[in-house]
């Protein structure tokens, strides 16, 4: 891996593991193509910034004389063993970041020893990217559309494909989401092979307008049954809806707002996670995403309840900054500052994160003073 890639020249030093999130938005933002940097960077009104905003907010209670001389990070996602309780989230269309797009990100997965969640609008067909990380962990993500008989023939494919799970996204309804000031069809001359194996330039945005209103909770066991594999919904946000899913047999459920770029002025997950933990009461793994920037974040959301943490955008500026080694260099980072946060703060294994190690405080605004 290259880490100079991913150097801040302010600095003179690379910014692993100590890695400064804003400025690698800011260094792929000076790389990445504006209609992809649009696509990445959007949001639905405040609703990513309220996201990172609800992280700090809570804020860490270090324990001291704790024997913290050895920290665990190993951890189990759906029965199988995770270095880290870190997941690499379902982002679509890598290619816009890198050309190596989807295998650049599955072998930094690989390599940091996490699963990686193949979003439905990949530019690499899960096949491809199953031949090229045969031993990685793989999950695919799906939205359900109209015609079922696509989402079915995606996700019997990633079966064969050796994906271990199915990643359902429930929060986006047939309406898509498009960025401000689009200067030509995102996806421009890149495939979606997963969801179109026969069209060599579909219309992302197309695709997404066919998304299945009419989707119900008592539809969780057919999908689920389509493949056998473990089902994880992703889009919760509220106990009641959690806790029916629980209900239905979801195997996990991913507190989340899509990245905030669905409703505006919509709940944080660092603020609904508490409650769907509580609601779902040990029946399946909770995992959140939505704002985790840092190693801290990743603590405070085990301290809440949650089994492992996703990672989105900061995937994808390590991708248009240096490929491979910055996704890379971003998984392995999150995962030192884990180490450290937990050592500092007298934890010892990730799997038994106090539930009192946070606590929510009122903060004025952390935006450095203008002017």
């Amino acid at each position: 891996m290259t880490r100079d890639r991913l150097q801040d020249p302010a600095s003179g030093g690379s910014v692993t593991p100590a890695l400064d999130l804003a400025r690698l938005e800011s260094l792929a933002a000076e790389r990445l193509d504006s209609v992809a940097l649009a696509y990445i960077a959007g949001s639905a009104g405040d609703s990513d910034r309220a996201n990172r905003r609800a992280w700090q907010q809570l804020r860490l209670r270090p324990r001291v004389l704790r024997d913290v001389a050895s920290v665990a990070t190993v951890t189990t996602l759906l029965g199988r063993p995770s270095s880290v309780p870190l997941l690499v989230a379902p982002t679509a269309m890598h290619r816009l970041a890198c050309p190596e797009g989807e295998l650049a990100t599955a072998r930094a997965a690989e390599r940091a020893g996490v699963p990686y969640v193949v979003s439905a609008m990949a530019t690499t067909s899960i096949e491809e990217i199953a031949a090229e990380t045969p031993r990685a962990r793989r999950w695919m993500q799906a939205y359900v559309h109209r015609d079922r008989d696509r989402t079915r023939s995606m996700l019997e494919r990633a079966a064969r494909s050796g994906c271990e799970a199915v990643v359902l996204t429930v929060d986006s309804p047939g309406i898509p989401y498009v960025p401000l000031g689009q200067e030509r069809p995102l996806n421009e001359g890149l495939p979606l092979p997963n969801l179109f194996p026969d069209d060599p330039s579909p219309d992302v945005l197309a695709a997404a307008s066919s998304y299945a209103a009419d989707l119900r909770f008592e539809d969780l066991a057919i999908i689920r049954a389509w493949t056998g594999l473990p089902l994880v919904v992703k889009g919760v946000l509220r106990a009641d809806d959690a806790a029916r899913c629980a209900d239905e047999g979801a195997d996990a459920i991913v507190v989340s707002n899509h990245g905030g770029r669905q409703v505006p002025g919509c709940m944080p997950t660092a603020l609904a996670l508490e409650e769907v933990v509580e609601a779902v009461g040990g029946r399946c793994e909770v995992y959140v995403d939505g704002g985790i920037r840092s190693g801290p974040d990743a603590l405070r959301a085990l301290s809440l309840g949650a089994t492992a943490v996703m990672i989105g955008r900061p995937v994808w500026w390590g991708l248009g900054i240096d490929g491979e080694a910055g996704a890379f260099a971003v998984l392995d980072a999150l995962r030192s500052e884990l180490v450290r946060t937990m050592t500092l703060c007298g934890v010892a294994d990730v799997r038994a994160v106090p539930r009192d190690l946070v606590r929510s405080v009122a903060l004025p605004s952390l935006d450095p003073p203008k002017g």
